[in-house]
């Protein structure tokens, strides 16, 4: 490079008056931590390939057998479509008892973890590992704890997404209250204010609506969750389900099917107009 032509990163005139891109030195240190980035991303994907028995052979000779099994489900059963929506209103019964007792019990536990609002940094250490805990074992891990504990039933269902819920919503809560602006705290302290006090007028007019919102969507989740639980016998329409693929009965599948696509479209509608109104 001429002497007259600056060292940069970034494109330069030279003396002719044309703009020129600088030279990319590929044995530099970010070119290499680019490089190797890379390739452990390639290595771990093809290795993640291998181990999933990823086989697109088996799947399109497995198509025609898919399709003469989704053509038994035609045409679809409705002799015990009564039964059939009251295991749908269970499944949504479950997922909002247990999504509205969790944000009970997260928003305290949120604000004993929010590094920026706890009034007691120390006691926050075990409920953050509490809270990562319940996020980290899925609903029907926990589902199927509490069937051996309650037995079988949407009660088991409700205590499993429960705890589940509790540690998403927390989670979620925790990161919103540590990225609101610290004015409306200062300005609420500054008049003298204890800190329930701060809380109550600083903190929640500020992230209610996000903590509103991440409450939503986890209702949306658990709603689409509660439909398995049937599996581990939590109750819900998942227990429908599953006596019908046991049964190889496509028909009663399809018609649960459509239920499930239905209540589905349904609560995530109802959801995002209350989000709507809120944000």
């Amino acid at each position: 490079m001429n002497d007259l032509e600056p060292a940069s990163k970034t494109p330069y005139l030279n003396q002719s008056g044309q703009y020129v891109e600088p030279k990319t030195n590929w044995l530099s240190r970010k070119s290499l931590t680019l490089f190797i980035t890379l390739l452990g991303t390639l290595v771990f994907f093809v290795v993640s390939w291998r181990l999933s028995e990823v086989d697109p052979i088996r799947l399109i000779e497995g198509l025609p057998r898919l399709f003469r099994w989704a053509s038994k489900a035609w045409p679809p059963q409705t002799n015990e479509i009564g039964i059939m929506f009251y295991r749908a209103a269970e499944t949504v019964a479950i997922a909002t008892v247990a999504t509205t007792l969790a944000t009970l019990i997260a928003f305290p536990l949120s604000i004993l973890v929010s590094k920026n609002i706890t009034p007691y940094p120390l006691i926050g250490l075990p409920f953050r590992l509490a809270i990562n805990t319940f996020r980290g074992v899925d609903t029907v891990v926990f589902s199927l704890l509490f069937v051996a504990a309650v037995g079988l039933g949407p009660f088991a269902g409700v205590l499993g997404m429960l705890i589940h819920s509790v540690g998403v919503i927390a989670k979620l809560n925790s990161e919103a209250i540590e990225t609101i602006p610290s004015a409306p705290l200062d300005a609420t302290a500054m008049t003298g204010a204890k800190k329930s006090s701060v809380i109550v007028w600083g903190l929640i007019p500020s992230v209610f609506p996000n903590l509103s919102s991440v409450s939503l969507y986890v209702w949306e989740a658990n709603v689409r969750t509660s439909t398995i639980l049937g599996i581990v016998g939590a109750g819900g329409i998942g227990i429908e389900i599953k006596a019908a693929i046991d049964l190889l009965d496509f028909s009663r599948l399809f018609t649960l099917t459509a239920i499930v696509l239905l209540m589905v479209t349904i609560i995530d509608q109802i959801s995002a107009h209350i989000r709507g109104k809120l944000v």
